[in-house]
């Protein structure tokens, strides 16, 4: 597929970095000389320096035969044009673009082709809001992802000392849970992939991923840790695009307090939130968090603008006593630095949240749904099986019987309501949703062709 990204930021840069990976023909194009030479240098794609609006430099990248464009750069409007452009201009069959005021976002017929013509809109600050809330609805969770419209739910745990689980084989889990609840789909163990087989051990420190109706999730929980008392009090540290969309999904349900610095922004996000409390002051005033007892919060969410100050207030936070800690941290280097430390419990990644969503579009074959899993190292997506036995290498065969890449898992089958365990003799069915691991990325070629319709295959 031949693929132009406008925008060598993060979002861009780590995007050209997994599509140039999987053999896709990548152009990038920046106005940073610096950035694209440096991008150039570790990966294979092509640069354009310009304003990606231009039509000139749209032309130089390509356009005129792209299959598609992703513009991500760090302007919204910038983003918006570009794509005007380049369906006036050159006809491009798929124009997605990240979007992210919600000055816009709230008039979604701006984007038609009668309009503003952008075929996919994504919003980082909307999905990383979905990622956190899901993670304080499952406290105890390092990541929790949706299949299937919501019916399923991946969860990633870490197994810790005295679990139901840890220390007996994975084929005892059906033992401990009544029915057909749970699989396990991934295990990481000391930060390296382990296929899940029934003989396997689960071990202290084992990072575990099992897929589950959402249902079961917490009973499916409980027999790898110490379950965690539910979310009451939640304290968030700025109020931002991010934070202020948080506030207004949790507070009908949770106790919630926002610290903003700015005087400005505090009074103007007082209109928009009804039941959360509004500070002034800064998050990282041990005094602060003190007399706002930090010591009682069930959850800390440090969400500004600047990585070191998400990092600092989140330590302090947890070394005052606050039970469970979230950063936002964009730096990817930052990410592995805190993820799983004694200070910060989860470290939240816009840009992985975002790459997942941009995946979903490119993949081949009917590809519904991407996420990254150990930010990056690892995919789950949802692929939907077409076709009949003469027509799909998926459709009428039992999973035994597909040849799967090594290293790739089916976790489950969502087939109309009803969500299908998966086990060797389950056959696949035409329509169903089928839910996919892959440790390995680098197969996800030979697993898109697995989903792809042929006329005959023999």
């Amino acid at each position: 597929m031949k693929i132009i990204i406008l925008g060598a930021g993060q979002v861009g840069g780590s995007l050209a970095q997994n599509l140039a990976s999987e053999a896709h023909d990548v152009t990038l194009v920046d106005i940073n000389r610096r950035l694209l030479s440096e991008l150039q240098d570790r990966f294979d794609l092509r640069t354009v320096h310009g304003n990606a609006t231009h039509p000139p430099i749209l032309m130089r990248a390509g356009a005129d035969d792209a299959d598609m464009i992703i513009a991500v750069t760090a302007s919204d409007e910038a983003n918006m044009v570009a794509c005007q452009v380049a369906y006036s201009l050159f006809h491009t069959p798929t124009k997605i673009a990240r979007v992210r005021a919600q000055a816009y976002l709230s008039h979604p017929q701006l984007f038609s082709p009668e309009a503003i013509p952008i075929d996919v809109l994504i919003s980082p600050e909307q999905l990383v809001t979905q990622d956190i809330k899901r993670l304080i609805e499952h406290p105890g969770a390092l990541q929790v992802l949706d299949f299937a419209g919501g019916k399923v739910r991946l969860v990633g745990v870490r197994a810790y000392y005295g679990g139901p689980l840890v220390g007996h084989e994975l084929r005892t889990l059906r033992d401990h849970m009544p029915g057909d609840q749970a699989r396990v789909a991934a295990i990481f163990r000391r930060g390296k992939p382990l296929l899940p087989e029934g003989s396997t051990v689960i071990e202290v420190g084992d990072e575990v991923f099992f897929v589950a109706a959402r249902k079961n999730i917490r009973a499916v929980m409980g027999e790898l840790r110490k379950l965690e008392k539910p979310v009451k009090r939640i304290i968030i540290a700025g109020g931002g695009n991010i934070g202020t969309r948080l506030a207004q999904s949790l507070e009908a349900r949770y106790q919630v307090k926002i610290i903003e610095r700015s005087k400005d922004r505090a009074r103007n996000i007082t209109e928009y939130l009804h039941k959360s409390i509004v500070l002034l002051g800064d998050a990282a005033d041990g005094e602060l968090l003190l007399e706002e007892n930090v010591e009682n919060t069930d959850v800390f969410c440090a969400l500004t603008n600047d990585d070191e100050s998400n990092i600092l207030s989140g330590m302090l936070a947890k070394r005052m006593g606050a039970r469970m800690v979230m950063a936002l941290i964009n730096r990817p280097a930052y990410v592995d630095l805190v993820q799983g430390s004694e200070d910060i419990d989860i470290a939240v990644s816009p840009q992985q949240a975002t790459i997942g969503t941009l995946l979903a579009h490119v993949r081949r074959g009917d590809v519904v749904m991407v996420h990254s899993l150990r930010r990056g190292a690892a995919e789950a997506i949802e692929a939907v099986a077409h076709g009949s036995s003469e027509s799909s290498r998926v459709v009428g065969r039992a999973i035994e019987d597909i040849p799967l890449p090594r290293g790739t898992t089916i976790g489950c089958i969502v087939r109309g309501d009803e969500v299908l365990m998966a086990h060797h003799d389950t056959v696949v069915q035409s329509e169903d949703h089928v839910i996919l691991f892959l440790v390995d990325k680098r197969r996800i070629r030979e697993v898109e062709r697995l989903f792809q319709v042929g006329v005959t295959f023999i």
